[in-house]
């Protein structure tokens, strides 16, 4: 582990040499990502130091004790010992995660598709909830949050909502949402106070950058048409709304949201090079599926994760087995006990894989 956290550094030295060199100043691309590798790295590279700093006071403290120290003296260096120990131990065990590979999308922003499922009526009603849930998460987290589609139930929940959460690190963490959400609950319209079982669907994708997905203009297909509101009722008269077809792949994405017909169109291409970066990556990773399914966040988006009890206030993330009574909190946006524990059961997975 230590020849490769001091190649880690090395490379950190490297970088910033190259970083004031003028060539490379005056080069944007390779500027930016000489940049981002850097920064990728800098916390495995300021720890690391930390630990060999850790590891020469101990060595000092250590070498202290074969002199002719008095009773009180050898006491305070034992003390001092005991204490570096612990925090070598902890910061071996933090540079051991920061080690694990980390997935090249983390930093980006997210796009994320909530549709209601099985369960009608209340199923959207779910999903409202669920957009509702992520809005206030994203707000703690000092994210944005801009919607790209929108089909709205009349009573208040969506067929289907599209938004983009820009944020640093937004990816890391909405990624574990991805996949079936069940709920369990009395619908206000059941007179008989019978618990129905409705779920939703949820897909969460990396924004994806022009130059890591090749989409040619001639491979997209345009078609224009007039906003629709609720119930399909025409709400203006411009034809303002893009449906974008990547004939390549049958991938289609349309985009209401906005007044402006350029505006729409550049909405919707932001979907469409994430929903075919999605699609490539899945089917060139397809014959690793044992080992993305070892990982907590990359399972199947038909595969339930998670269920929202409201009778007994219960949220219950089946892929690690985590039950809280606190529905009523988390539905308000408080994800951080849940996604906290998924982010520590999958690097504990990681770590166990290194280690094999």
């Amino acid at each position: 582990m230590f020849d490769r956290l001091q190649s880690v550094e090395d490379r950190y030295d490297r970088l910033n040499e190259l970083l004031s060199d003028p060539e490379i100043v005056n080069d944007p691309k390779k500027l930016r990502d000489y940049s981002k590798e850097q920064s990728d790295i800098q916390d495995t590279v300021e720890t690391y130091r930390e630990y060999k700093e850790a590891k020469q006071q101990y060595q000092e403290a250590k070498a202290m004790l074969d002199d002719k120290l008095d009773a009180d003296m050898r006491e305070m260096v034992k003390e001092e010992m005991n204490e570096l120990s612990e925090q070598l131990e902890s910061l071996e065990e933090r540079l051991r995660i920061l080690l694990i590979p980390k997935d090249p999308n983390d930093d980006k922003n997210v796009i994320m598709e909530v549709r209601g499922a099985a369960g009608g009526d209340e199923a959207a009603l779910f999903a409202g909830s669920l957009y509702r849930m992520y809005s206030r998460y994203a707000e703690t987290q000092g994210w944005k949050i801009e919607v790209i589609e929108a089909n709205a139930t009349g009573l208040g929940g969506y067929k289907e909502i599209i938004f983009m959460i820009n944020g640093k690190g937004a990816y890391s963490k909405m990624k574990y949402e991805n996949g079936a959400h069940r709920v369990q609950r009395v619908p206000e319209t059941e007179s008989g106070g019978r618990i129905h079982t409705s779920t939703a669907t949820v897909a969460c994708l990396p924004e994806t950058e022009e130059v890591e997905v090749d989409i040619h203009e001639k491979d997209i297909r345009v078609d224009t048409f007039a906003s629709s509101g609720p119930g399909g009722q025409s709400v203006n008269t411009t034809m303002s709304a893009v449906r974008l077809t990547h004939l390549p792949t049958g991938v289609v994405v349309s985009c209401q949201d906005e007044k402006s017909q350029i505006k729409n169109k550049e909405k919707a291409m932001k979907v469409l090079r994430a929903r075919v970066y999605d699609k490539f990556q899945r089917e060139a990773q397809a014959e690793y599926d044992a080992q993305r399914k070892s990982a907590v966040g990359s399972g199947d988006r038909s595969e339930r994760i998670r269920t929202y009890n409201f009778p007994q206030n219960r949220v219950t993330d089946h892929r690690i087995g985590l039950t809280i009574q606190k529905l009523d909190q988390i539905l308000e946006g408080k994800l951080d006990e849940v996604l906290e524990a998924l982010i520590l059961e999958e690097q504990s997975s990681k770590l166990e894989s290194l280690q094999e």
